[in-house]
């Protein structure tokens, strides 16, 4: 496997998850299906990323030495390290202009898409659940609560579910 395949699968990993143990499946996936990686590999470096002091994202670097050794661990460093620098560029470039109209427009226009993939979700879960009067009530009733932005989101999922088990 190339060095820039390697890296790659790093930072797309780190790129689509949310952080710590998140991106173990994407990774995983991709190491072990290029035989790059195997399942004791993936358990060494989970185990010395439980035990070593700091953030839950070291194990990586650890699979990165023990894949490729130091080479491997700067590419594993350098991959889930990009992501988010990257997302601190960009809300630094969105903070100087997002008061300009067109990205106004664009912020609104992305939230209506949000808003348009939530229905479709929505609806299938409807169908897939079958339509009652019920889900009807919980999905109205938690629309209505989050916009009225006075509950938090945690809170309201927690009360659908809480009425769903009900």
């Amino acid at each position: 496997m190339s060095l820039l395949l390697y890296f790659w699968l790093f930072f797309k990993a780190s790129l689509f998850s949310t952080g710590g143990f998140g991106n173990v499946p994407s990774l995983h996936s991709d190491l072990t299906a290029r035989g790059c990686a195997n399942d004791r590999q993936f358990a060494e470096s989970l185990t010395i990323g439980q035990i070593s002091p700091g953030p839950n994202g070291l194990w990586v670097i650890s699979l990165g030495y023990l894949t490729r050794g130091v080479v491997g661990s700067l590419l594993a460093l350098a991959g889930i390290t990009l992501p988010p620098l990257l997302i601190l560029f960009v809300q630094r470039l969105y903070s100087h202009v997002e008061d300009h109209p067109a990205v106004v427009g664009f912020m609104r226009g992305i939230s209506l898409a949000v808003v348009g993939i939530f229905v479709i979700v929505l609806a299938g879960i409807l169908r897939t659940f079958g339509i009652e009067i019920r889900s009807i009530a919980i999905a109205v009733g938690a629309i209505l609560l989050g916009w009225s932005r006075r509950v938090p989101i945690v809170a309201i999922i927690a009360l659908a579910g809480l009425a769903g088990m009900l």
